[in-house]
């Protein structure tokens, strides 16, 4: 019987050495998710406060409807009060900007992920009608390895059939994952590059069907990684009410501008702070 020659004998022991590592890798990486998932564990509940109303009805005339797709984050999960979402910072501040009262709707569910976008879309209620949409999606799709091409398909569908409405849209995409402090290493390195190739593909998709963008990881995610303290929730995944703030200061200028000139003018995914506020260092929201 023929000896296996010397030569095929490393490549053979090689291939297995590899086939180990990574096996190993994905052992070691998985006992790393079941730690992060321990430490930040459900203290917020699934549901985050209600903001859905008018906000400055005082101001008179028509509201303006402002519609908040996607999950945790467009939700509003880690705020203590209506006034402190997402949702709530962003309806004052337009009202205040365009000086006339406007109507949230949120149709954002914590947990949610791209795919579930179109349902959110359907479950509204029938003949409405948003002037602009603000969706921010992209952390779960990471957290549960959705491929990236599927996660931001998606997302462009879900704006395509916004903005065939004549809704303006503004997209807040996916937050740098490697600000969560409660997942450890190499897990969040992976999470944090696993964010930007989707965020990226996000931004690309997105500014194709018309809709204004606004980089999170950059506008919001070093403010996440120097005070994450300050920044997070008590679940130290979630923001919290300054993490909110900060996110709102973010997309308020290229919601307003997709109001007041359309989606497409407001395109820019860095754009500083709105007329007439001081500028502020661009840094990471989460996601959930």
């Amino acid at each position: 019987m023929p000896r296996p020659s010397r030569s095929l004998l490393p490549a053979a022991a090689a291939a297995g050495i590899a086939v180990a590592l990574g096996v190993g890798v994905r052992v070691g990486l998985a006992r790393q998710a079941a730690i992060a998932r321990r430490r930040i564990g459900k203290p917020l509940g699934q549901e985050a406060p209600s903001a859905d109303r008018v906000w400055r009805a005082g101001l008179g005339g028509a509201p303006l409807d402002l519609l908040l797709l996607g999950d945790s984050i467009a939700a509003g999960l880690g705020a203590a009060h209506r006034k402190e979402t997402l949702g709530g910072r962003l309806a004052k501040g337009l009202a205040r900007e365009l000086d006339r009262p406007v109507r949230l709707r949120t149709g954002a569910v914590v947990g949610a992920e791209s795919a579930d976008l179109a349902g959110q879309i359907d479950a509204l209620p029938p003949g409405y009608h948003a002037d602009v949409a603000v969706i921010i999606v992209g952390g779960n799709d990471v957290t549960h390895r959705v491929p990236v091409p599927v996660a931001a398909g998606h997302l462009a569908d879900a704006v395509r059939r916004l903005r065939a409405d004549g809704t303006a849209v503004v997209v807040g995409t996916c937050p740098d994952l490697g600000a969560l402090r409660a997942v450890p290493q190499p897990l969040r390195s992976i999470g944090s590059r696993a964010s930007q190739q989707l965020a990226t593909a996000q931004a690309d998709r997105a500014r194709a069907e018309g809709a204004g963008v606004v980089s999170l990881r950059r506008a919001v995610g070093p403010f996440f990684r120097i005070d994450p303290d300050g920044m997070f929730s008590l679940d130290r995944f979630h923001p919290s009410a300054l993490g909110y703030r900060r996110t709102a200061e973010a997309l308020l200028p290229v919601v307003r501008d997709a109001v007041t000139h359309g989606a497409g003018a407001a395109a820019s995914g860095n754009r500083g702070p709105a007329r007439g506020r001081r500028s502020r260092p661009g840094p990471t929201a989460t996601a959930g």
